[in-house]
């Protein structure tokens, strides 16, 4: 015979911290929407602790969104979580539970832009310095490490061109200097990738996306140790404020329901409609780390079990003018930020070219759960509009 499993990931979704029978039998977790907690006597309240079994405030802490971190802490295969307001809340309170004045971070060139903001104009008033390499490679970290260092953040995809890291030696890395590491996860998820396992200190995910999965709410998640949680839970968690409220996390446990089957129809429809564009004519180059083509496809079979919604395509027709006319005929695709929504979205972005610097305008999707057929139709019409005839 051989040795039970664990329950699969889907199941860990639905059932794991469920307590049905505390809860009347309730088939969905009860919504706490209150911001504060009371206590019977003065006793119980001047005596009140974390971890007693009571809670306080919801900045502090909420049953609906303690069940959420306990449920995103087993998925990623951490101690602990801790949900906040945005997920720009969740990667402030990340680095800056990391660094202090005159310290020194290293990421990525494609990093997510509002962090690259956070880096290079917010930081640098406290003298925290940071340095982008193409991150391809472990060693484009290990050049650029200082004395200083203490910081390496990752995001494996990343967002625009979708390069990997390589989150195991990378952490290694950091961990023979005693540099931290946060990696943003949102692209991949915990379904498709633990860097957790890997040797990362702290992933991070903007729970808008995928983990929210309807395009209704803002929301941010970090998952690390029981330490690493307690520390920045207690300090950037609390005094900067940036909480998940009630609502929002009771909306991401709904969403966590459906996030397994949502993520496979995602990477089946984006997966097909790569492969169309790649196979086009007026197309220069797609971006898609689930293809075979990917410059790092050994990488991302090595290190991710899927892949998501995400891709970019650049058009042999160069410039702006080609990459609006794509993206306003297109008629599914609507014309937005983010992605991971049920929706299919489009944008035109300007970026720098990793192998020149050269700047060159692309086209990103987020591929939606709607018909992968009426999705290749209205790409193939936009690229006639675009382009012309192939």
């Amino acid at each position: 015979m051989k040795p039970a499993q664990g329950p699969g990931f889907e199941t860990q979704c639905i059932h794991f911290a469920e307590d049905r029978e505390a809860n009347f039998g309730a088939a969905a977790p009860p919504l706490y929407q209150c911001s504060t907690f009371t206590y019977p006597d003065c006793e119980q309240f001047v005596g009140r602790a974390p971890g007693n079994g009571r809670y306080d405030y919801t900045r502090v802490g909420n049953p609906t969104t303690a069940l959420l971190e306990k449920k995103l802490a087993e998925l990623e295969g951490g101690e602990a979580a801790r949900a906040f307001g945005s997920g720009m809340a969740a990667i402030s309170a990340a680095v800056l539970s990391c660094v202090r004045a005159g310290e020194h971070v290293i990421t990525i060139d494609t990093v997510y832009g509002p962090t690259r903001r956070l880096l290079s104009e917010y930081l640098p008033r406290f003298h925290i310095e940071t340095t982008y390499v193409r991150g391809t490679e472990a060693s484009d970290f290990e050049r650029a490490i200082r004395p200083n260092t203490k910081l390496i953040y990752l995001e494996s995809p990343s967002s625009l061109l979708f390069e990997l890291q390589d989150l195991a030696a990378v952490a290694a890395l950091a961990r023979s200097r005693g540099i931290s590491t946060v990696c943003d996860n949102s692209n991949a998820t915990p379904l498709y990738q633990n860097p957790l396992a890997l040797g990362v200190d702290l992933v991070m995910h903007t729970a808008s996306k995928y983990i929210g999965g309807h395009s209704d709410i803002v929301a941010g998640l970090l998952v690390g140790s029981r330490q690493r949680i307690a520390a920045l839970s207690t300090m950037e968690g609390e005094l900067l404020g940036g909480i998940a409220d009630p609502f929002s996390s009771w909306l991401m446990l709904r969403g966590l329901r459906t996030l397994a089957i949502r993520l496979e129809r995602h990477e089946r429809s984006a997966t097909q409609l790569a492969r169309l564009l790649e196979s086009d004519m007026r197309v220069a180059r797609v971006w898609y780390s689930g293809l075979e083509t990917h410059p790092q496809v050994r990488l991302a079979k090595r290190q991710m079990r899927g892949h998501g919604c995400l891709l970019s395509f650049e058009l042999r027709k160069p410039g702006r003018e080609a990459a609006f006319a794509c993206v306003n005929a297109l008629r599914y695709f609507g014309i937005a930020v983010s992605w991971g929504g049920y929706e299919s979205l489009a944008i035109p972005v300007e970026v720098p070219d990793p192998a020149d610097g050269r700047r060159k305008w692309i086209v990103r999707l987020s591929v939606g759960l709607e018909s992968v057929e009426d999705l290749k139709a209205d790409l193939y019409q936009a690229l006639t509009v675009a382009c012309g005839a192939q």
